[in-house]
């Protein structure tokens, strides 16, 4: 098997000797690039080439995911890949999303092994890993190893954006700054009940339009710190509850303290 620009030998006499920092410097040669795992296997030299992807991913903190993961996040239109048909990826299949480092990712990878293990919903689930690692970047591979390995587990953090009010960010429904496939728990403030029936596509759409600022106050996540970790949050200018359309024309972005602020005014 022919290996790209790259051939395996030069691979292993020049930059790596085992068969993990091998496989590690291939993707990182590629990186946004669909893999296949015959490459890796022989990238790697050995048979156990996946258990060592397996190691990047949760001992060492590398975001790479599988085909199965990158096609169920594809379809809930959370990985924008301009270039790469995330769908079409066999299960055998990986792509490197992410070129830095998590070093805590070990220790969510711990926390996500107790969660997995009770006995309540994939949502439910989900929203205790989320609600543990708030603030903080987290990747889809690691929710869909909460919910058991389940397929419904990128349509549940969906929900929970968008029936539920959880503020789950991603670089295209909120946070244009977080890694291609990453997830965020921006609080533990869920939206009040009237906004979570924004559609994801209409509130990116605002989002972008309003430059992803605060239309009252114009704070922006460049200003975010743990003191102050606000987010921004989509709200109706004529109020949803009396009638008020779910269109770009009738919502503003305000950051969720100003949106308080404005609903406390009117009520």
């Amino acid at each position: 098997m022919v290996l790209r620009s790259l051939g395996s030998s030069l691979i292993d006499k020049q930059y790596a000797k085992s068969a993990r920092d091998r496989i590690l410097f291939y993707l990182r040669k590629y990186p946004h690039t669909v893999i296949s795992g015959n490459e890796l296997m022989v990238v790697a030299g050995i048979g156990e080439w996946a258990r060592r992807v397996r190691e990047l991913r949760v001992q060492f903190g590398w975001s790479i995911i599988s085909g199965l993961t990158a096609k169920e996040m594809a379809q809930e239109e959370e990985v924008p890949f301009p270039d790469v048909d995330l769908s079409a990826m066999k299960p055998s299949e990986y792509i490197l999303l992410d070129e830095e480092q998590d070093r805590d990712a070990a220790f969510r990878w711990n926390t996500a092994n107790e969660i997995r293990r009770k006995k309540s919903s994939v949502r439910d689930k989900i929203l205790e890993y989320l609600i543990k690692n708030v603030g903080k970047k987290v990747t889809g591979e690691e929710l869909r190893y909460v919910a058991n390995n389940r397929t419904e587990w990128a349509r549940r953090v969906r929900e929970l954006r968008t029936e539920h009010g959880w503020q789950v960010m991603t670089k295209t429904t909120g946070m244009p700054e977080l890694p291609i496939g990453a997830y965020l728990l921006a609080s533990t403030r869920q939206a009040p009940e009237h906004d979570r029936v924004i559609p994801d596509q209409v509130r990116r759409q605002v989002l972008q339009r309003d430059e992803y600022r605060c239309r009252n106050c114009g704070w922006n996540h460049d200003k975010w710190n743990p003191s102050d970790p606000r987010h921004l949050e989509a709200h109706h200018i004529d109020p949803h509850a009396q009638g008020g359309a779910n269109t770009p024309n009738n919502l503003i972005t305000l950051c969720n303290v100003c949106h308080d602020q404005e609903h406390k005014r009117n009520h």
